[in-house]
């Protein structure tokens, strides 16, 4: 009785987070209402004399009243450039174009496929976590390909499908954060911390390689938590699988011909753009190199993004012209097409998330919000220890509300970077932080928006799987991924280290 009780309370609570989660508006009008809300705080800030000096300059800032005929002016006048300006919205849709193709051809699908049907058996859970991770780097392709083939592959060799799904899951959603190359979200969520750096030094600059030293790390650490977790609680909770009405073992679908010929000419590919990264690099005056030989303000590391592409985008069309999937050129800019309209949803956010910030910086609510939580959490006396981990806390909370990380990251990087810039860290490890607090609790969160997809995957294996028993599964997940990143964070910050190239964990002011 007891257990049922407590089963039951904890359905209470979850229904209760999922009636609250879809009571919300939707993200790009929760943007618009944080809009209209900077205009009438920023109001109300400028009747009560709201004010500080800068902590560099020492000049006195004061809150900018934006309802004021010259707040008007600014709106008027400054909305499409808001709009245009805004940093991550020209990575994410180059970046997408590129990945588009690959994803397109069929190039990213064989790719995965061909990492997990060619792992040995006794490697496959750490494989499919290990996988799951990789998969990140081409935005959504994990949850529409690799968790149900993860299903398939699991029944195949004779252990519960289910368990082969959450294995994949915890290393696509729960790994979020981690991954050994860039992806979409690096550029993304570096251009919403620059901006927000901006707000406390003006022409800081956060690159999308910033938390990558870290990323490499997280990565196996993850898959090997994954793989413990799937191994000694999930498989022997779920037990013996037997097979429902109108589910059949499938074969593994092994590569083509034409897919090994592609993927031989895609190695030649990714082998030539490497040595001329390095023909570029190595030399003391190489072409990638910056100015008097930098590499840290080298054309490479600023245009990682534009390498993103011309990689992705010529090993797809490649790829895809040796499989016969593409035929012509239109075929190839309807890859294109077709990666832009999924993004179509994020153009609209994007819009209302652009005016925010910019509203946000152009009161000044910005620096007078970031210099008082910086004079409060100083008198808080915290270490950084506490304080990261409370952050890590903090943004999974949110994470349990609100799914888009790059949505909440617009929110909170205005406010959290400037106060912890303030107060001597970096915009790499604010943003490192809040990666790990978004994505361990991605596994549990109603929110997550392929959180029904899912439960669909796992009906077909339990006809009778729902929310309760896809967060049962993945609760041990997030809590070990919570504790073994904490960890890592904790001895990353004791020791110094570097969380990418130039990114440091201290920022001291110029």
């Amino acid at each position: 009785m007891a257990t049922k009780a407590r089963i039951t309370l904890f359905q209470r609570f979850l229904n209760i987070i999922e009636r609250g989660g879809n009571a919300l508006p939707h993200p790009a009008t929760l943007f618009l209402l944080f809009a209209l809300s900077t205009l009438v705080i920023s109001w109300i800030g400028y009747l009560l004399g709201w004010q500080v000096a800068h902590p560099s300059t020492h000049e006195i800032i004061p809150v900018n009243n934006l309802l004021s005929l010259e707040g008007m002016r600014f709106i008027l006048e400054k909305t499409v450039e808001n709009f245009t300006d805004f940093a991550p919205l020209g990575i994410v849709l180059v970046a997408m174009l590129g990945i588009g193709i690959a994803e397109h051809s069929g190039l990213i699908g064989v790719v995965i496929r061909m990492l997990v049907l060619n792992s040995p058996k006794s490697m496959l859970t750490f494989v499919l976590v290990f996988s799951g991770i990789v998969s990140n780097a081409a935005s959504d392709v994990g949850y529409v390909l690799l968790i149900p083939l993860a299903g398939v592959i699991f029944m195949a060799v004779g252990r519960h499908p289910i368990a082969g799904m959450a294995a994949a899951f915890a290393g696509v959603s729960g790994g979020f954060s981690a991954n050994l190359i860039l992806g979409t979200i690096d550029p993304l969520i570096a251009g919403l911390s620059e901006e927000a750096a901006q707000i406390i030094e003006p022409g800081y600059h956060v690159n999308p390689t910033a938390n990558y030293y870290f990323m490499v790390v997280s990565t196996f650490i993850i898959a090997g938590i994954g793989t413990w977790v799937t191994e000694k609680i999930v498989v022997p909770r779920l037990g013996t699988y037997t097979p429902q009405e109108g589910v059949t073992v499938e074969d593994m679908h092994p590569l083509t011909q034409d897919e090994r010929n592609g993927l031989k000419w895609v190695s030649g590919i990714f082998i030539a753009f490497t040595a001329i990264i390095l023909l570029g690099l190595i030399p003391e005056d190489g072409f990638f190199r910056g100015p008097n030989g930098a590499l840290l303000k080298s054309p490479l590391l600023k245009g990682v993004v534009t390498l993103l592409f011309l990689v992705a985008g010529i090993a797809g069309v490649v790829f895809g012209f040796i499989v016969k999937k593409f035929k012509n050129d239109a075929d190839v800019m309807k890859g294109m097409a077709e990666s832009m309209k999924s993004l179509a949803t994020y153009i609209v956010l994007v819009f209302f998330a652009a005016q925010f910030v910019a509203y946000f910086k152009e009161s000044n609510l910005g620096i007078y919000v970031a210099v008082r939580g910086a004079e409060a959490l100083k008198a808080a006396d915290l270490n950084i220890y506490v304080l990261m981990i409370l952050f890590i806390i903090f943004a999974a909370t949110i994470n349990m509300l609100m799914g888009s990380a790059s949505a909440k990251w617009a929110i909170m990087a205005p406010v959290f970077i400037p106060i912890f810039m303030l107060m001597g860290y970096s915009p790499e490890l604010s943003q490192a932080v809040y990666r790990i607090g978004d994505s361990v609790t991605n596994l549990i969160s109603p929110m997550m928006s392929f959180f029904a997809l899912i439960i669909a995957y796992v009906q077909k294996y339990d006809s009778k799987a729902g929310i309760g028993t896809i967060i049962s599964t993945m609760i041990p997940y997030s809590i070990l991924f919570f504790i073994s990143w904490s960890l890592l964070l904790v001895v990353w910050i004791y020791f110094g280290w570097p969380l990418g190239p130039g990114a440091e964990l201290f920022y001291t002011k110029p």
